[in-house]
């Protein structure tokens, strides 16, 4: 591994996370590379299982991924974000069903369709996010954390995330509105790539839905990493406007900001947050 090849990963992972720049001036040098590594191995994880568009070739990815983390223990790693992992000790007490669940979960939804209700797309989104949270969580604050708020958060902040592209991805098999929602507003895959009342309304109902779920109260044995806790910010805060807003993906689709005073602020509360916890 070299420094320009983990550095690559880091500017990927904060290009697609802008906000993330604030967060990481208040975390502890000595646990910085080691965190940061792990999202920028999340977000491999989740491009593979959404971001390519043959089941395949996402398939052979994945696999790839599997293999790697099975070894890195005894290896140190192949990859520049697994060799930073695996040489940081929460590697050595995270058992290896943690690190092949994500892996797993993400093979087992390639080929998933469109859900039927928002109940069941929550379902199906968790199981590949509630894993990537397990492991976040016991990563951050050890094994016996608990892990249930990060999967909250972790799945609808994907789904808002989803939502945004609505348009982009009228054709593909999983669409980011479950089938009840397009029913109800009378929506065919051709109305979504247009402004028209009714997408605005359907996408106004799923980000109100989205934004209820993260404006429930946390449980309090329920911590969240520094990066979560941005990303719930950020992701409640969206939400809760394309739901009152008139065009709803237009506010999705603003582009995310760094942030200012208040985002350091919350950055800087979630980090001693995060230190109490440990």
């Amino acid at each position: 591994m070299t420094d320009a090849a983990f550095q690559s990963y880091l500017d990927q992972w904060l290009a697609s996370d802008p906000q993330q720049r604030v967060a990481l001036g208040f975390l502890d040098p000595a646990l910085r590379n080691g965190h940061v590594a792990l999202a920028a191995f999340e977000r491999e994880i989740v491009g593979a299982a959404y971001g390519i568009s043959e089941a395949q070739v996402a398939a052979v990815k994945l696999n790839w991924w599997a293999e790697e983390l099975s070894g890195a223990r005894a290896s140190g790693g192949r990859h520049p974000l697994t060799r930073m992992l695996f040489n940081q000790p929460q590697a050595d007490v995270l058992p290896l069903e943690l690190w092949i669940a994500p892996v797993l979960a993400a093979m087992g939804q390639l080929e998933e369709g469109t859900a039927a209700d928002f109940p069941a797309q929550v379902a199906a989104t968790s199981i590949l996010h509630g894993a990537l949270a397990r492991l976040e969580t016991a990563w951050w604050f050890g094994v016996g954390a608990d892990p249930g708020w990060a999967t909250v958060v972790a799945t609808h902040a994907h789904l808002l995330g989803s939502l945004a592209m609505v348009d982009e991805h009228s054709e593909v098999e999983r669409l980011a509105l479950p089938m009840a929602r397009m029913a109800r507003f009378g929506l065919t895959r051709a109305g979504l790539r247009t402004d028209n009342p009714a997408r605005r309304d359907a996408v106004k109902a799923q980000s109100g839905d989205i934004a209820a779920a993260l404006r429930q109260a946390a449980p309090p044995s329920a911590p969240l990493s520094l990066f979560r806790a941005m990303t719930l910010r950020q992701a409640r805060r969206r939400a809760e406007l394309a739901a009152r807003a008139v065009d709803p993906l237009a506010v999705l689709k603003q582009p995310q900001a760094v942030g200012g005073p208040s985002t350091a602020l919350f950055a800087w509360r979630a980090a001693r947050n995060f230190r109490r916890t440990r």
